[in-house]
């Protein structure tokens, strides 16, 4: 099928399929034909919902870092955090780079994003290069939002400390709640590819034969900006719309994607061993390491929550070490070719990936909120900034691996099909 080239086309950006977007109805969205990946969404008042829920977001945090967000309480002796203690006592316990990551995923990304979408969807009027810089830092920034799963470790350190006092929540931990809901929910309603229309018009690829529909970009010379989605020449390495640079497929990206997984493996190893907390209690001092952290919660019976740390923090960085190299492995054509199954392999690396760090939000909240002197107090240790590093080099060998590259042989095999059939 040919076409002449206009604004409603796209390259998968998973599988470089060539697709005609529909014109979708308000609250639809089209998907890739082949891998099903969200290509486009059409919302209702797509410039004021983002803005709302944004600035809704914002002054919810505002909320949150004001005022008292947990406390405790054991044998008459009272503990209280905020939310800005939290770095500051892991600063002061020579953690200054547990400290920064806590304020960089949970503090000053979400809080980028959310001013990022108000800006653009109000359309201030900023420079042409500000207005697409800030764009691009957005769309990478997106998946280092770690707000929901902070949220999710203060509940377990809830669960943790229940043995040991009284927990109560802050006039400040509900507002933190409804900012989680909130800063998801703009993300939700706010569409890369409307937002570039709104920026700047989408450039014509200077193609010498018409687009062909169904077939990869790779196969008719053409590539994907990997950040606003423009259709670009294959030899187009700089895109004249939002300047980002890039290839046909991304450069040395199984180099890259096996140089931080076996740099990974190596900080694993010792994460698993060296102890992440330790616990004095009356003038003990105890050490726990992942797994003795999840034994101790089974055996005090909290079934639950020792299930949710043994997946996030052992399970899940194995299996998805396991599933990088697997990738890499058949991309290099060396695999049994399923690209649909390693699409599906591929998706939920990069969606629960983030999900490690819950054990290390869990650590700082402890060692912020358990502070009682001789009575009981918990610090961090070595083996949690280890982990920590663990989850973001995994997390950058994600998305330094190339999806595309799995269909590439699907890619190469439909052409030879299409020529051999004489289309």
């Amino acid at each position: 099928m040919c076409s002449q080239p206009h604004d409603n086309h796209m390259l998968c950006p998973q599988c470089d399929l060539l697709v005609a977007l529909p014109d979708v109805a308000v609250g639809k969205k089209a998907v890739c034909p082949r891998c099903k990946t969200t290509l486009y969404s059409r919302w209702a008042e797509p410039f004021m919902q983002p803005t709302g829920y944004a600035i809704s977001a914002l002054f919810m945090l505002l909320l949150a870092n004001l005022f008292p967000f947990v406390n405790m309480r054991v044998a008459g002796i009272g503990s209280e955090i905020t939310l800005t203690q939290i770095p500051r006592v892991l600063v002061s316990d020579d953690y200054a780079s547990m400290a920064t990551l806590f304020m960089i995923f949970v503090q000053l990304v979400p809080t980028f994003c959310m001013i990022t979408i108000i800006l653009l969807c109000q359309k201030v009027g900023l420079p042409f290069r500000i207005k697409t810089g800030i764009a691009r830092v957005l769309f990478t920034l997106k998946s280092w939002c770690m707000v929901e799963i902070f949220l999710a470790g203060v509940l377990v350190s809830f669960v943790k400390l229940m043995a040991y006092g009284d927990i109560g929540i802050g006039n400040s931990f509900i507002p933190y709640c409804l900012f989680c809901v909130l800063q998801v929910r703009a993300f939700q309603c706010f569409d890369r590819r409307w937002l570039w229309q709104q920026i700047a018009p989408m450039p014509k690829p200077l193609a010498r034969q018409p687009l062909r529909v169904g077939e990869s970009g790779l196969t008719q010379g053409l590539r994907s900006c990997t950040c606003c989605t423009a259709i670009l020449p294959m030899d187009t390495y700089v895109c004249p719309r939002c300047h980002t640079k890039g290839h046909a497929r991304r450069k040395n990206s199984l180099q890259w994607t096996m140089a931080l997984l076996v740099t990974s493996i190596m900080l694993y190893i010792p994460a698993n061993l060296l102890p992440i907390m330790i616990t004095q209690a009356l003038g003990n001092q105890i050490t726990s390491t992942i797994m003795s952290g999840v034994a101790l919660l089974w055996g005090e019976g909290s079934y639950p929550v020792a299930m949710v740390i043994f997946i996030a923090s052992i399970m899940v960085p194995t299996l998805k070490m396991i599933a990088i190299g697997w990738l890499c492995w058949d991309a290099t054509g060396k695999g049994n070719g399923d690209s649909e199954k390693m699409h599906i392999i591929y998706e939920l690396v990069e969606f629960v990936g983030r999900w490690s760090m819950i054990d290390v939000f869990v650590i700082a909240v402890l060692s912020s909120l358990v502070r009682m002197g001789q009575l009981m107090s918990i610090y961090p240790d070595i083996g949690a900034l280890l982990f920590a590093g663990v989850v973001i080099l995994t997390m950058i060998a994600a998305v330094t691996f190339d999806p595309r590259l799995t269909w590439d042989r699907v890619n190469v095999s439909t052409q030879k099909e299409r020529h051999g059939d004489g289309k």
